[in-house]
């Protein structure tokens, strides 16, 4: 019974050897004969990475003359053509002046009528109140010597017993009814008007010397000159239309002197300097490309198109040419850091775990996670600061999407 019972133990034993054996074979089989996962690689080079900003903007000259109309009024001539150079004091539009000498007319005569009131106010009167006033003064006065003459031959006969008192008394209220109304005629005379009739009468002439200034102005503003030498580059009216007051008639600007006045989002001002190099590219003109420099970073934030919140920054144009006109839109790319013979990689290469950033280096065959630090991230590239050395092979992805790169798994590169 017990050499039985060994028997069957060993042939137990020897089935699990068995079973352990095929399990391992198995294994070391499909470990040895698994398909190696195919990556596209690329190796770490030097290059010059620049980090950069693009945006729209819009072209303007520094120094501009915009020619608005000085009145309501007709373009009576037009002298000048859009195109033109032309130099300081050359005359560009002649207004119809016929209304502008009306106006002044009557600015004119309106400031005699004040000037005439204020006169006879500081005089008491025009003319003719004046010697009515003076004849008044004189019929009071003879009337009072009269009474006066009158009370003293009373005053006499009164003590020689000629007359009774109470005629006396009467030649004296006479003299005292003389004196108030010749007081009363010299008081209408002298103090006819309250002192705010002169102080209206003042505002009056003031007002109308205004009116004369700005008349005199207009007509003087007829003939529109060019204060700069320049180019005449707008001229949205024609001879004979007629144009509101301030309208804009003409536009003359120094086309060697423009800038891009730029519209950066709120959160790319950061970067922003002033001496940074730009690129300007308009749509029209696509085979041409002008340069400038940031000439003033942004200062504060303004909202534009009710949509944006933004920066607005003034680029200088180091390259003007006669195709890039005032007032066109265009797109600059300013760059904000330029980095020289650096170590970089594509950006599909890079990976980042919430602060940290690695790539997977292959090393025998796998895929070795390398942490790294970054500088200069342009649109296609990453400068490595740290982390890689120059030739390193770094994996930019498996050829299949649905393959997840993870440390030590075994690649079979594709360049």
């Amino acid at each position: 019974m017990a050499n039985a019972g060994q028997s069957r133990f060993k042939t137990f034993l020897l089935w699990i050897s068995g079973l352990v054996l095929i399990v391992l074979s198995v294994y070391a089989v499909r470990l040895l004969t698994r398909e190696q996962v195919e990556v596209r690689v690329v190796p770490v080079t030097y290059q010059t990475l620049a980090q950069t900003v693009a945006t729209n903007g819009t072209v303007e000259p520094v120094e501009e003359f915009q020619a608005h109309a000085p009145f309501p009024g007709v373009i009576k001539q037009i002298f000048v053509q859009v195109g033109q150079h032309i130099t300081k004091g050359t005359l560009l539009v002649k207004m119809d002046d016929a209304d502008a000498r009306a106006k002044l007319a009557d600015a004119q005569a309106s400031l005699s009528n004040a000037l005439n009131v204020q006169r006879d106010l500081a005089a008491g009167g025009n003319r003719e109140e004046q010697n009515h006033f003076k004849a008044d003064i004189a019929a009071a006065s003879l009337d009072r010597q009269q009474a006066a003459a009158d009370l003293a031959a009373k005053k006499k006969l009164l003590d020689e017993g000629a007359v009774s008192p109470a005629e006396v008394a009467s030649a004296q209220q006479r003299l005292d009814t003389a004196d108030l109304t010749l007081r009363g005629a010299k008081q209408r005379a002298t103090q006819r008007y309250d002192p705010k009739d002169t102080d209206n009468a003042a505002v009056h002439v003031a007002e109308a010397q205004a009116a004369v200034a700005a008349a005199e102005d207009n007509l003087a503003n007829v003939n529109i000159r060019a204060p700069i030498d320049g180019t005449v580059y707008n001229i949205p009216v024609n001879q004979y239309d007629f144009v509101q007051f301030g309208e804009d008639i003409l536009d003359v600007a120094d086309l060697n002197r423009l800038q891009v006045r730029a519209y950066f989002d709120e959160p790319e001002i950061g970067n922003l300097a002033h001496g940074q190099p730009v690129k300007i590219v308009w749509d029209a003109k696509h085979d041409e490309v002008w340069h400038g420099r940031v000439a003033l970073a942004p200062t504060t934030i303004y909202t534009y198109h009710n949509t944006r919140n933004v920066g607005i920054c003034i680029i200088s144009v180091d390259d003007p040419t006669p195709d890039l006109i005032p007032n066109t839109n265009v797109t600059v790319t300013v760059t904000e850091t330029e980095h020289a013979h650096v170590l970089s990689i594509p950006r599909e290469a890079l990976h980042a775990d919430g602060t940290r950033r690695f790539v997977f280096r292959i090393v025998n065959g796998h895929l070795v996670e390398t942490p790294v630090n970054v500088g200069v991230i342009s649109l296609t590239n990453v400068e490595i600061v740290s982390g890689l050395a120059a030739n390193d092979l770094v994996v930019r992805g498996a050829l299949s999407s649905i393959t997840e790169l993870t440390n030590g798994l075994a690649v079979k590169q594709v360049e």
